[in-house]
């Protein structure tokens, strides 16, 4: 999210009456500013918006660098379509505002619009792009209605004022095509209108909610939305890693668990002496031998016991137990 601190500047000359734009080329300017002021605010909260009418006598700072929207309507109110257009005295109005922002972190940038003949030569326009180059200012200008007159002036206006890409030329002709949505697919908007899910400008994104109304909500809408999405891909991608293994081991460790819990202590000893035993794999006569030790080594437990034996899988005594010569009941009945 780009830190900026930007100023507008319209034209509101007697040449932006003409009604070559939808719905004419004054009208055409004032939804573009709303569309601007809206991505910009929407690309951080902390961006401000100034505007600057250079029609009349001399042009006008309407508005200074604020955050809020209803001051930005305010000063557009009243403004009246008025004498000829001082493209070169706003420029540099609008480089003393940028001056003067109270916040220096932010990068200075001129959005300014330009639907009449510019007055200036091209060598003065040469100087001053020069002179905004060397204050690291950008400046994108909008030429439209005049496209002919201006193009080479602001061409070369432009090749002088930029540094590494930061600002643009964007001509715009005439048609039934709004003019704020020309510049939404221009280099000036950029991926900013994007971000807004195509809208901007009074539009609605995913949110069903106006943006330029509370470009705060709907930046913290943007940012919780992705924080989501981020945090629903880890967990199911921890899921298919290891939600097989995960739930087999839980699965036999609890049935375990509830069992041994309902044995004596005697009982569980003999139940993990016999669970050690089959996990090592051993099932021959070491084995056995290895039980007879340990059990034989436990307080009060009688490794002849025959519930014992049983418990341990003893085959020899299973039979003597089923009436087999060395059993104590068949001993005892001969």
């Amino acid at each position: 999210m780009v830190l900026e601190a930007t100023v507008l500047i319209i034209d509101n000359s007697e040449w932006s009456r003409n009604g070559d734009y939808t719905p004419n080329r004054f009208q055409a300017q004032i939804d573009a500013v709303h569309f601007l002021f809206g991505i910009k605010r929407s690309d951080n909260p902390e961006n401000t918006v100034g505007l600057v009418a250079n029609g009349g006598e001399s042009p006008d700072v309407r508005v200074s660098l604020t955050a809020d929207l209803g001051v930005m309507l305010k000063g557009m109110q009243g403004l009246e379509i008025r004498g000829e257009s001082h493209f070169d005295t706003g420029i540099q109005i609008a480089q003393l505002v940028l001056k003067h922002r109270a916040n220096k972190h932010q990068k200075p940038r001129i959005v300014a619009f330009v639907s009449s003949p510019i007055a200036a030569d091209e060598k003065t326009l040469v100087k001053l792009g020069k002179k905004l180059k060397k204050n690291s200012v950008s400046i994108d200008i909008i030429n439209f209605g005049e496209i002919a007159v201006n193009e080479q002036k602001l061409t070369a206006f432009i090749e002088a004022a930029n540094n590494n890409d930061t600002s643009h030329l964007v001509t715009i002709p005439p048609g039934p095509h709004v003019l704020s949505e020309q510049i939404r697919a221009s280099p000036i908007a950029g991926e900013l209108s994007s971000a807004m899910g195509g809208g901007g400008g009074g539009g609605e994104f995913d949110f069903g909610m106006d943006s330029d109304m509370d470009p705060e909500l709907a930046l913290a809408l943007r940012m919780s939305l992705q924080e989501e999405e981020e945090r629903q891909r880890r967990e199911a991608a921890q899921q298919s890693g290891g939600s097989g293994d995960a739930a087999n081991q839980g699965g036999a460790g609890d049935d375990g668990d509830a069992v041994m819990e309902d044995l004596d202590e005697d009982e569980q000893i003999r139940r993990a002496i016999q669970m050690s035993l089959m996990e090592s794999g051993s099932g021959n006569d070491q084995s056995d031998d290895v039980v007879a030790s340990l059990i034989g080594g436990l307080p009060g437990v009688d490794k002849d016991d025959p519930e014992l034996q049983d418990a341990l899988g003893n085959p020899d005594q299973s039979k003597d137990r089923t009436g087999g010569p060395s059993s104590k009941d068949g001993s005892q009945g001969k």
